[in-house]
């Protein structure tokens, strides 16, 4: 594997895929379930899948926590999908169910929702509360990236 091969986890199944530099990752499949890399929306995971997610990518992934009885989590969730497909595949983007997954998000230090966290190689470096549009969203995690 050359050092500038991407490790890309497929949201649907969990593995990791090798991803030459000079492959189109809009256009890559999951070598185990077939499924698209990237879609160009966020997924919806399970606590388990925001560890491999964030541990096993070698891009930054960036979690929207959120719960279904937030309106400011509704309200951003479209805006939310919309920087997804400003940002991949450069970037992953996730949403965390808080209500479902009310432990991983107290083991996040989630205080107020929604809240953005973004990681880049496996540690957080930035987070931030409240609602947001696509454009401040991709704006965020670029700058927090140094883009």
């Amino acid at each position: 594997m050359s050092g500038t091969d991407r490790q890309i986890v497929c949201t649907a199944c969990g593995a990791t895929n090798r991803l030459p530099p000079e492959r189109d990752a809009r256009a890559a499949r999951c070598g185990k379930c077939r499924d698209a890399l990237f879609s160009g929306h966020p997924a919806d995971v399970e606590g388990a899948m925001v560890q491999r997610q964030v541990g096993r990518n070698s891009i930054p992934v960036l979690v929207d926590v959120w719960a279904p009885w937030c309106g400011p989590c509704r309200m951003m969730a479209p805006e939310f999908a919309r920087a997804a497909g400003m940002l991949e595949p450069e970037m992953r983007l996730i949403k965390l169910n808080s209500e479902a997954e009310p432990q991983v998000a107290a083991a996040l230090g989630i205080r107020g929702i929604p809240t953005l966290i973004l990681y880049r190689g496996g540690r957080e470096i930035a987070r931030q509360s409240g609602a947001m549009d696509a454009a401040s969203i991709a704006g965020w995690a670029q700058a927090q990236l140094g883009n």
